[in-house]
């Protein structure tokens, strides 16, 4: 079962937003058992959205279409479909009686509806309204040419709502779909072409059924084994096998299996052994401790820690030398080496993490260049210490060092077991 998705709207094709759509559709599809096939933005042009309908047809069983349906003129979509179907525009009672009921909940019993709003409630006479219980936009399902078509808002939280509460479970309840298995394992400090070498007979011993991706992002690969059939125990069986023999092959490099980010499973296997954690930053200005406490319960393990950009807070606050900064430097292995036992005796918890570098884009010396980044990670029994020699993009460097950091933190935890 192939599907397409296509978002409508100048606002993506200029950059203005994100489409953060499609990424969620898709997800969703394939938990249950739909691949997209291909992703598509297009404008607020009317051949422009008949040229990808048309095209879309040709690949795919599914279509879901998001954007393009409120009041002003140029929300186009419906008025299209309808082109594109060869039918008329009728008014939907639900739907006028929803887009009522929203007006009085937000405006007053006795506000009047404009026109303009009571067009919402028009729809091609050849669909099926789907209601849009958190706006005025109803989606629309049409079934043509042995093709289900599925228009919804542009807004994500009201086109999430209506995917959750409508439009998967009737997928499911028209469509005789295949299972799916996923299983990720995640991995840490090891370049996807090395892994890929490592486990390339495993890899070419995979079945067709299940297909292996690399997913690589700064410092981390995922390796994801995705399963199709009918079996779904029998599925679960093979890729357990698989993600085993893979796991024991990379070793060290595993940091966790699921699709979770490398932060929250070193959180997971701290919280497990009831462990803390504490951070001095300069270079990444608090992006360590902002990965960490973005999730929930990190506060059983995180106790905080300082961002001490000067020499002033790096001495008052975490312990270090003077005479440590003015021979060495703050970018030094002997200023991380003090930072990350100064955060382990001040802030008192069982593991520490410290970083201190040049982020540029500039500052840099020809001694120390921008990308000139030391990180240190120590517990009561062991402090290491490693340089690195990252790029010259600012943002980019902040987010290596965390990762490196991370990953760091993670081998000296690993040695627990």
């Amino acid at each position: 079962m192939q599907a397409e998705i296509i978002t409508i709207g100048d606002e993506i094709l200029i950059g203005q937003i994100v489409d953060t759509n499609s990424a969620w559709i898709a997800q969703q599809l394939n938990a249950i058992g739909i691949r997209v096939k291909q992703i598509s933005s297009v404008s607020d042009d009317k051949y422009h959205i008949l040229a990808a309908l048309k095209e879309a047809h040709e690949r795919a069983n599914v279509i879901l279409i998001t954007g393009g349906l409120g009041p002003t003129k140029d929300d186009i979509t419906k008025k299209t479909l309808a082109e594109y179907f060869g039918v008329g525009m009728v008014e939907n009672k639900q739907a006028l009686a929803n887009v009522e009921a929203i007006f009085r909940r937000l405006r007053g019993t006795f506000t009047e509806l404009l026109e303009v709003n009571r067009q919402q409630a028009m729809v091609p006479e050849n669909c099926e309204v789907i209601l849009n219980r958190n706006g005025t936009a109803p989606g629309m399902w049409f079934n043509y040419d042995d093709t289900i078509y599925m228009s919804m808002p542009g807004v994500p939280h009201e086109m999430m709502y209506m995917m959750e509460d409508s439009v998967l479970p009737k997928l499911k309840a028209t469509l005789k779909l295949p299972h799916i298995v996923h299983h990720t394992i995640l991995t840490a400090g090891e370049g996807e072409s090395y892994l890929a070498e490592k486990i390339k007979d495993i890899e070419d011993s995979l079945p067709p059924y299940i297909k292996l991706a690399y997913l690589p992002k700064l410092g981390q690969v995922r390796l994801r084994l995705s399963a199709y059939g009918d079996n779904e125990a029998f599925l679960n069986e093979k890729v357990k096998g698989f993600a085993a023999r893979i796991t024991e092959r990379v070793g060290k490099a595993v940091v966790a299996q699921g699709d979770i980010p490398l932060e929250k499973a070193i959180l997971d296997f701290m919280a497990e052994r009831e462990l803390t954690l504490s951070a001095a930053e300069s270079c990444t200005g608090g992006y360590i401790s902002h990965l960490i406490t973005q999730h929930a319960g990190s506060s059983k393990v995180f106790f905080g820690g300082a961002v001490s950009y000067s020499y002033e807070l790096k001495e008052s606050v975490l312990g270090v030398k003077n005479e440590t900064l003015w021979q060495h430097g703050a970018v030094s292995e002997e200023t991380v080496k003090e930072m990350v036992e100064g955060a382990l005796l001040n802030f008192k918890s069982d593991y520490a993490v410290a970083v201190t570098g040049i982020a540029g884009p500039d500052g840099g010396t020809p001694e120390k260049p921008v990308g000139t980044v030391w990180i240190g990670v120590a517990n009561n029994a062991k402090t290491v210490t490693k340089k690195f020699s990252f790029g010259n993009k600012r943002q980019q460097n902040i987010e290596r060092t965390a990762i490196a950091a991370l990953n760091m933190l993670n081998i000296l935890l690993k040695e627990l077991n």
